[in-house]
This record gives structure tokens, sequence and C-alpha cells, in this order.
């Protein structure tokens, strides 16, 4: 793992990095499980915009992934690490003894030929799926359930992990990456292990073409538009928009909270990622 840097021949050369995906074992994703994906550019149905400034890139193969890791007592082979374009973390493609192909999330340190499987009695390795109440307080985890039965839900990003403070009744505590500590019932699965291609956050775009491929267009500032445009556009000169920052329908864009207070997964924070003003901690 680790980030190329090529010789800078022009100005996007200069300030970007790539990649150099050594862990990858092969660029021909298995066929059974891949579908192709419709991109909506932020249209809705009607073809309105509802989300701005995306649109174009590159067509993408969705594959398949196996967030539930549900097939408990059959070992597997790992066949690949593979790369994946619609995720910032690689992929491995499992093959099962009884003949089943599956994709999962590949952890760090990963490798090929290594043998991984899921249940409540298999070892507690990197790669193996286990529900909370099995995996020893301390180790790290990813693809955490927060249902039990749903499929992994959080800690699906490249380079993250989770840790298992405490166990107490049904629930067990974890530190997420963002600080927060939550309580999730131990019957929900995770997958032991931090995930792989931690190097993603180093890499340096260097030009607007290359979010383009992503599928993101260019972001235009709201003071830099017209008056008809958006409502901090307009004013003599280079204007400081006259208002609080806000979107093109007028909402105010600092200060609001944009968690629904009716979430029920709510009750279960008991450290959230963000402080109080005054120091203290919310729940």
């Amino acid at each position: 793992m680790g980030i190329k840097i090529y010789k800078p021949t022009s100005a996007g050369r200069r300030n970007s990095s790539v990649n150099d995906f050594a862990e990858l074992t092969t660029d021909r994703p298995e066929k059974s499980l891949c579908i192709r994906i419709k991109k909506s550019g932020g249209r809705n149905h009607s073809g309105m915009t509802m989300v701005r400034f995306r649109g174009g890139g590159a067509r993408q193969i969705y594959r398949l992934i196996d967030f539930k890791r549900n097939k408990d007592g059959v070992s597997a082979n790992v066949a690949s690490v593979e790369y994946d374009p619609n995720r910032n973390c690689y992929i491995s493609l499992l093959h099962y003894v009884d003949g089943e192909k599956r994709y999962i999330l590949a952890p760090e340190g990963i490798k090929l030929g290594d043998k991984v499987e899921s249940g409540m009695v298999c070892e507690p390795k990197v790669g193996n799926a286990m529900p909370l109440e099995a995996i020893p307080s301390g180790l790290e985890v990813h693809n955490i359930e927060m249902t039990a039965g749903q499929g992994g839900k959080l800690v699906r990003v490249a380079g993250s992990a989770a840790r298992i403070i405490a166990k107490e009744g049904d629930w067990v505590t974890l530190q997420l990456p963002s600080g927060e500590m939550r309580m999730v019932r131990k019957e929900c699965r995770a997958t032991i292990g931090k995930l792989g291609n931690s190097d993603y956050q180093n890499i340096r775009w260097g030009k607007a073409g290359r979010t383009r491929h992503k599928g993101r267009r260019g972001h235009v500032r709201g003071k830099a538009q017209n008056p008809v445009a958006h409502p901090m556009g307009g004013g003599e000169g280079r204007s400081n928009g006259g208002r609080h920052p806000c979107s093109p329908t007028g909402v105010l864009a600092k200060g609001g909270k944009t968690r629904c207070p009716r979430k029920v997964s709510s009750k279960r924070i008991i450290r959230r990622r963000k402080s109080s003003a005054h120091g203290q901690v919310e729940i």
C-alpha cells in the first residue's frame, strides 16, 4: 500500500498523486456478482435537479457485496483482492467450499489464499464475522450491524475501524472512528479487523478533471452568482453576501442540527462525536 507521484509534466500532475494498488491481485471482477447501475445525475423521476453539481463521470459496474456475512459454518478461501469503483476500500472475492462466491470488504492484512468464515464459534481473527457477544473486548471491528440480520451499516470506509469497549447485559459499547460511543445489541454481527487502503485519505486529486471522472461537477459559490440565481448573489464589487450563509432556497447553512431528533437509535448514543459549547458532552 502506497501512493505514487508522477513527474510534474503539467500543473495537474505536479499537484496530484495516485494509489499504487500494490495489494490488488486482479483487474477482472467476477461477472456473476456484477450488475449495471443507472446514474441519476442528481435528478428525480421528473428530471428536476434535487442535488446540485452531480452528473457525468465514468461508467461504473456495481459489485454485489455480502454485508450480512450470514453463511455460518462454511469456510472460504480468499481468491482475490480487487478494486471497487463504488467505494474507497478494497473488496475480496471469497470462494466457499460448497462452490458459492461472494464479495466482502477487504480488511487490512488479508492475503490471497487466507481462510475466513463466519458464525458464533469461529476463531476471532482478521476477516472472520461474528456476533459482537462472541468477539473479545478491545478488538477492532468493521462492517457493524445496527439491527441483527440487517447487514453491516457502520464503519465501512477505507482505513477505519471501531473498537469494542465494554459488554453489559444485551448491549455492547463501541467506540466509532468519529469518537462517538454508542451501544449496539449483542446479536449484531461485525467483521474483525481494520479496513484496508488507509492511504486513500492522503491522495491529492490535483485537478478538477479527476473529480469530474467521479461524477462531481464544479461548485459555484453562492455570492459569486447573480441575485436571480442565489440569495447571496449580487452586490457591487466583491460583496460578502449580505446575510448569513444559506442554500439557493434560503435555508440557513450553519448552526442547524441535521440529525432527526426522533431517530430511535439516538438514545443508544453514550457520547456524541461533537461536544457542546460549554465543553460538556451532549447526550
